[in-house]
């Protein structure tokens, strides 16, 4: 910082014009489409005529092409947008997330319930509902940090995890939207090849989802809000349509299999699979408000955002318990679920002929309105990771995703389940600990820490509960993280003594039935939990941030 200190607390609330000059000068820039940003170093210089060509060529392909050229700039308040009546708001956004979650893939991840860990349909059921309930807490609210701050998630992770150890989390972040990609690309092609008779290879599937994911995401945001906004009227009639064919093959009446503890460890398991779904979210839940007006009230947003989630994993996970219940007395169902989970769904159709097709159809480019959405953000995260890569347009990054998960979609086309049951609660895990400690910092430190200074200089103003948004790019301005990263690390320590994966049960898990229980995602909160805030105290003590 400069040499005229201003103390840390007055440091907390304003920054002086001289320090935001250098912050712009010295750190990182958002994108190559934003050239305000843009740093002035001698490295940067020397390669002036061609970068500058190069960023002018870009200029003209974006306007020519109408993508969005905006990258991870934070949005100013004169390019928000003016707040909307609460009642066509809150619909709006429920509506986004019901496009988002009321998929084929959201479908799929609920059979494993009956499926791989017997449960009966009224334990599964159970499960799945609690596990969206419980789930969709996170996201529902990351998500309020967006119209506040004007920044996407991953950098508002910087205010709570620091400016390096945050870079863990896009890490992550990242590793959380390539798997999401991966499975709807090849729940895409199990239904369309299952359409076909088998006739059509998944491939096929897999590069038509990714293609109109790369088309809708590169356009921006825009598109993405239009497209959501209308995607779930036919996946909800789809799916109604379901329900009334396969409705009477749901086994209602066939019990959880094992002993009493075994099955306490299944539920747990299950459950906490469940929670992992729409807790993923929260890695990217603000990147679509950010344009909304910072006056956007933070309760309805909530409210509408957990309401959208909950209402549409719910009911996809319900269908999904069912269909997979009925596989064990349907021979029919046996021999699609033989084939694919895509096929199972196609299978409770049978009896509608063509107009069971086309339903089958609808719902496999249903998925698509879940895949733009992480396409989306995922582009976004790569740049926040360096700052060469930031200077690299989103459009460019955004084809990097998508040949990235499509390939794996190839790769790992028969292994779904198998991706499913380990890597998603692999990456509730972390998801988790980030939740809690944005949490904790927010209440226990912030908000606590401005209420005290404004108690003595009532005059005092800040944007918002002692987060300064424009200074998201200096590394100076935000916590360390030290205390967030040892308590990042201890948080995963209780994760993997209590895991329970086909590659590795942790001690904690082997305690629970014979065999085991994932308990990671619960304990790791519970670590987490503890550990920060006295991390946290110790930290603002010795450093002053």
């Amino acid at each position: 910082m400069n040499d005229e200190d201003p103390g840390p607390e007055a440091k907390e609330i304003r920054r002086t014009s001289k320090d935001l000059e250098r912050c712009v000068d010295e750190r990182s820039p958002p994108a190559i489409s934003v050239p305000s940003d843009s740093p002035n170093t001698p490295a940067d210089q020397s390669h002036k005529p061609t970068w500058k060509a190069v960023k002018q060529w870009n200029s003209r392909f974006e306007a020519l092409t109408g993508l969005e050229s905006r990258g991870i700039a934070r949005v100013t308040l004169s390019e928000r947008q003016p707040v909307a009546t609460t009642s066509y708001f809150i619909l709006d956004v429920i509506l986004l997330w019901v496009s988002c979650d009321l998929t084929a893939n959201t479908v799929v991840l609920s059979m494993l319930g009956p499926l791989v860990f017997d449960l009966s349909l009224k334990d599964a059921a159970l499960c799945a509902v609690f596990g969206a309930l419980i789930g969709s807490l996170g996201p529902a609210y990351i998500c309020t940090w967006g119209p506040r701050s004007g920044n996407r998630t991953m950098i508002i992770a910087r205010y709570f995890m620091g400016y390096y150890p945050s870079k863990l989390c896009c890490v992550l972040s990242l590793v959380i939207m390539l798997g999401y990609g991966t499975i709807n690309c090849i729940i895409t092609g199990q239904l369309l090849s299952a359409v076909q008779g088998g006739g059509m290879s998944l491939i096929v599937g897999i590069v038509i989802v990714s293609i109109i994911a790369l088309i809708v995401a590169v356009t921006g945001m825009k598109a993405f809000h239009a497209y959501e906004r209308y995607a779930w009227f036919p996946q909800v009639l789809v799916l109604f349509v379901l329900i009334g064919s396969a409705g009477s093959n749901f086994d209602t009446v066939a019990p959880s299999k094992g002993d009493s503890t075994t099955v306490i460890g299944h539920r747990l398991s299950y459950l906490s699979l469940c929670v992992s779904s729409p807790l993923a979210w929260s890695t990217i839940a603000a990147d679509f408000f950010v344009y909304y007006s910072p006056t956007t009230s933070k309760r309805a947003l909530f409210i509408s955002t957990y309401l959208g989630n909950i209402i549409a994993f719910s009911f996809a996970y319900l269908i999904g318990v069912g269909l997979a219940s009925g596989v064990a007395q349907n021979p029919d169902w046996a021999t699609a679920y033989d084939e694919s989970q895509g096929a199972l769904i196609l299978a409770g159709f049978n009896g509608l002929r063509t107009f069971g097709s086309i339903c089958g159809v609808i719902i496999a480019l249903g998925v698509i309105a879940d895949q733009i959405a992480a396409t989306y953000s995922s582009a976004l995260v790569l740049q926040m990771l360096d700052r060469r890569v930031g200077r690299v347009p989103r459009w460019v990054l955004t084809l990097l995703i998508v040949a990235i998960y499509t390939a794996c979609a190839i790769g790992g086309r028969n292994s779904l389940f198998d991706i499913f049951q380990n890597f998603l609660a692999l990456m509730g895990y972390w998801v988790s600990i980030f939740v809690c400690i944005a949490l904790e910092e927010q209440v226990l430190f912030r908000t606590a820490r401005i209420k005290r200074l404004r108690s003595r200089n009532p005059e005092l103003e800040h944007e918002d509960d002692g987060f300064d948004w424009d200074v998201w790019h200096d590394w100076k301005s935000v916590p360390a993280g030290l205390a967030a990263f040892a308590s990042f690390l201890i948080g995963w320590v209780g994760a993997i003594v209590s895991m329970d994966q086909a590659w590795y049960v942790g001690p904690v898990a082997k305690l629970v039935g014979k065999d085991g229980a994932d308990l990671g995602l619960w304990v790791a909160t519970g670590f987490t939990l503890l550990t920060f805030p006295p991390l946290r105290y110790l930290e603002l003590k010795k450093l002053g941030r």
